[in-house]
């Protein structure tokens, strides 16, 4: 196993042309790292650049205490999964889990041990002798996995390999992709644009974004646990793209006291973590954020006597378990959450709904970064 360090890492394909800016941190040995972001981010560039299938245009790159930029791909001692599973369409399973093997003159005992590992592990016993034609996204999933895992290297990297799959086996590949890499403890780099599998996968989760023509702006916006990216997100990019549906961030103002936030003639009391940083702010305009979750029917939740916001009702989405609502506030649509799906407003019907004060979030919109 391994640790990665990125140091400065940076990638431009021409001097107009950068995609990768100054990205720098740690992956601990044996974690579960999960690079998330929208489409156009750089997520795939970095794990390729690890990979040693993209240059680095500037920064220092180790794998281990090992600096890797100039060492070649099949040196890095890596093994890599591509959304695509790339496997030989004329060759059974077996064949292609051993055939990494096979090409580095691994004696036979030793091939046949490790593919029967990866079989077993991987539940591929039954379609050893099938080829990827005869098997379903999902079987050939973890036959792309099952060659990954016969060399076991130093470090997995996984290029959003649930992406072809269908909902329901996205879940159960979600899972048994973390049971294997918590059976392995190797080390994990896994790209992927969805919120979902990256809170669920990942010890901890970079979260990356466009880096644009500033040339003081990095990729990266965070690096945290899961639950620390979701509660105490250090930036609007983070706050606005983790969480489904995403975060309400409304333009707001501090009282002339610092004690409360104004908002669409709305006054809520400033929650305790934002206090001292509010009174720095008093009279000042910032970005308040309040979760879906965190707007309720009075009804229902249990914060009462906190503030109250109401509006017509745009869009109704039923889950089952929960209804999402949309109204209107002022022009501004604001989400929130129905525990019941009895007795529902329709759509253009007033509904009055109730904020949670303490899960409040507040941000600086020059800077857009969380008041500290």
């Amino acid at each position: 196993m391994a640790s990665i360090t990125l140091d400065h890492i940076g990638k431009n394909y021409t001097p107009e042309v950068t995609v990768i800016r100054d990205l720098t941190f740690d992956i601990r040995d044996g974690e579960f790292m999960v690079f998330v972001g929208p489409s156009g981010c750089g997520k795939s560039t970095v794990l390729r650049m690890i990979a040693g299938l993209e240059s680095i245009t500037s920064g220092t790159m180790k794998i281990g205490e090992r600096v890797v930029n100039d060492v070649h791909p099949k040196d890095r001692d890596i093994a890599m999964v591509f959304q695509s599973y790339a496997l030989y369409p004329h060759m059974t399973v077996y064949d292609n889990i051993a055939f990494g093997l096979q090409i580095r003159k691994i004696p036979e005992d030793e091939i046949k041990r490790r593919v029967q590992e990866a079989a077993d592990t991987l539940g591929l016993n039954a379609f050893l002798d099938r080829k990827p034609k005869a098997l379903s996204g999902g079987q050939r999933q973890r036959v792309a996995l099952g060659r990954a895992i016969v060399r076991n290297p130093s470090v997995f990297l996984f290029d959003e390999p649930l992406s072809n799959l269908d909902a329901e086996l996205r879940v159960h590949m979600r899972a048994e992709l973390s049971k294997l890499q918590r059976k392995l403890k190797t080390t994990t780099v896994y790209v992927t644009h969805d919120q979902v599998e990256a809170m669920t996968m990942g010890h901890r989760i970079a979260v990356l974004r466009p880096c644009g023509s500033d040339p003081k702006v990095s990729n990266l916006t965070q690096v945290g646990t899961p639950m620390e990216i979701y509660d105490t997100p250090a930036n609007l990019f983070t706050a606005g793209f983790m969480g489904t549906p995403k975060m309400n961030l409304l333009k707001a103002r501090l009282s002339d006291d610092g004690h409360d936030v104004l908002f669409y003639g709305v006054r809520m009391p400033v929650s305790a973590p934002f206090k001292a940083a509010a009174q720095k702010y008093r009279g000042k305009d910032v970005i308040l954020g309040i979760r879906p979750e965190h707007v309720g029917a009075a009804h229902e939740v249990d914060w009462k006597g906190d503030c109250a916001v109401s509006g017509p009702v745009e869009i109704l989405e039923p889950l089952g378990h929960e209804v999402l609502v949309y109204f209107d506030v002022q022009g501004t649509t604001l989400a929130g959450r129905l525990r019941s799906h009895q007795a529902l407003p329709g759509p253009g019907e007033t509904i009055s709904m109730v904020v949670q004060t303490e899960a409040m979030h507040l941000f600086d919109p020059a800077t857009e970064q969380r008041l500290a």
